[in-house]
């Protein structure tokens, strides 16, 4: 048995160094990976998340979820692996393996993960060895999909200029063909 020494980077928008060095067993389940590291940054752990198994690009690949999200389960669609039933080392396909952690998909914590070593060592729990950087609170960031209105700015007259094609329209030009349908 070894030990994963992975780097968890958080992705930040101020350009500050934030990262956590974590060990954990080769044989330990991603779930367990997963609450180390929101743990570790001081995230509260109460959002949905995933893994993507990535490449040297930091290219999405497979997802591991922290939830099955499936719901239906008689489709004949692959459902998404769960955190709780995969254990680390059957996803680590190279001695730098990269891994994407999405935490809370409304605000788009982005971790970007690699192994750094394999350490012939065992340890019976994850354990952070290293810890650089303050992580911001995780309730800082605004929601990504939420856009940002400056009250300052005017809008009325480009939505009148969009819409104004529209003036001459009459509702009548709608019914034209349609004739034949009135009986319904």
């Amino acid at each position: 048995m070894s030990t994963l020494k992975f780097r968890v980077l958080l992705d930040s928008v101020n350009n500050e160094e934030v990262f956590r060095d974590i060990l954990i067993d080769e044989n330990d389940h991603f779930e367990s990976f997963y609450r180390t590291i929101v743990e570790s940054f001081g995230f509260s752990g109460n959002q949905l998340a995933s893994f993507y198994m990535s490449n040297d690009s930091w290219d999405k690949g497979e997802e591991i979820g922290l939830l099955d999200m499936n719901y239906n389960p008689e489709t004949e669609e692959e459902s998404i692996l769960q955190m709780s039933d995969t254990i680390i080392k059957s996803k680590i396909e190279a001695q730098d393996q990269k891994i994407i952690l999405v935490y809370d998909f409304l605000k788009m914590w982005i971790f970007l993960i690699e192994l750094q070593d394999v350490l012939p060592q065992k340890i019976k729990h994850p354990e952070i060895a290293l810890s650089i950087g303050i992580a911001p609170n995780e309730n800082d960031k605004s929601d990504d999909f939420l856009m940002e209105i400056d009250e300052n700015q005017d809008d009325s007259d480009e939505e009148d200029d969009y819409f104004n094609e529209f003036d001459d329209f009459d509702d009548e030009d709608l019914s034209e063909g349609f004739e034949q349908y009135e009986d319904f």
